[in-house]
């Protein structure tokens, strides 16, 4: 209890001196001359924490989530609730996660609980990129960004969870294991025995000390994250990226490189997508919709916190492999 308590203390310094750090950045134009910085670097804090703003409250859900998760769910419940056939597992955890508000931030660290309660990984990681992705706060902006078409909502949808099924499949096949880093597997355990003898308080206090664990655990990988995305928003700029996307081929590729460079939150993302919509064909678009959400630049820095490395790049390539091969063999219907 010490241990954790320090360690959750050394953290909250370190984040208290960012913010202090990010604070003198934001107001260092006030002070008249005595400390100045170059303008790019403001942009690159103002980038910066326009993302740490829109992905923290995601953070907070997903984290107290994981919490009920670790001291409310057992492995009891998730042996009932999981089919024991692979592919009605996916189907299923797809299912649940198109239902499931939630952000790619918030989300890895509900998939990190899960697996560690028993649910298997081509499960969650179904759940993981339909998450963002399908929900119905998604398709709702969505429909918006786009003028009210239920066509590019619609497409949005269900490309996006052929996709998560394909992926997950795959992984159900390729993957053994519950990849989850030796250290993060170990510190997950924690025993159900004589939950029914502790009171409703009692649980309730160690949800907040396993939600506040898990912030702090997570944090500092979404700060890293958010900042190499507000750095390379900052100093490479998007006309470059742009000028290279003149083909099917090429505009896809780009498109599927600014989502991930962007790390957008996927509840706003659309109104972005919608924006290039006079620049890029339909398919490149929705290559931009349905990839940024599932994985992005800051997504990946988490998920590297969790899982273990070759998984973690083993699935970007995939999801970049299904997202691109799924969407130039439809492109004609699109």
């Amino acid at each position: 209890m010490i241990k954790i308590l320090r360690s959750s203390i050394i953290d909250f310094t370190g984040l208290i001196i960012i913010g202090l750090t990010l604070l003198l950045f934001s107001f260092s134009t006030s002070f008249n001359g005595a400390l100045t910085f170059p303008p790019s670097v403001l942009d690159l804090n103002t980038i910066f924490l326009s993302i740490l703003i829109e992905a923290l409250p995601f953070i907070l859900i997903g984290v107290l989530i994981a919490g009920m998760i670790q001291i409310f769910v057992t492995e009891e419940h998730i042996q009932k609730w999981i089919p024991k056939n692979k592919v009605m597992a996916v189907i299923m955890s797809c299912v649940v996660g198109a239902l499931f508000p939630a952000c790619e931030c918030g989300i890895v660290p509900i998939v990190r609980r899960l697996i560690s309660k028993g649910v298997p990984i081509y499960a969650a990681i179904g759940f993981m990129l339909t998450g963002p992705l399908i929900n119905p706060i998604v398709i709702a902006s969505t429909y918006m960004a786009f003028g009210n078409n239920i066509k590019m909502a619609g497409l949005r949808m269900g490309l996006g969870f052929l996709i998560a099924i394909l992926v997950a499949l795959t992984i159900s096949f390729v993957v053994k294991g519950n990849q989850l880093k030796t250290s993060i597997s170990i510190k997950s355990t924690h025993s159900h025995l004589h939950i029914q003898e502790k009171s409703f308080m009692s649980l309730f206090w160690s949800m907040l000390i396993h939600s506040i664990d898990e912030f702090f655990d997570m944090a500092k990988f979404l700060i890293i994250g958010a900042f190499l995305a507000a750095f390379v928003q900052t100093y490479i700029p998007a006309k470059t990226l742009l000028e290279t996307g003149s083909g099917p081929v090429s505009s896809l590729l780009v498109m599927m490189g600014l989502a991930y460079v962007l790390s957008l939150c996927s509840e706003a993302d659309a109104f972005i997508g919608a924006s290039f919509s006079s620049i890029f064909p339909t398919p490149s678009i929705l290559g931009f919709l349905i990839f940024g959400p599932m994985i992005d630049l800051k997504n990946t820095l988490m998920m590297l916190s969790v899982f273990r490395y070759k998984f973690v790049m083993g699935l970007l390539a995939l999801v970049i492999s299904t997202v691109f091969i799924t969407i130039m063999l439809l492109q004609s219907f699109l």
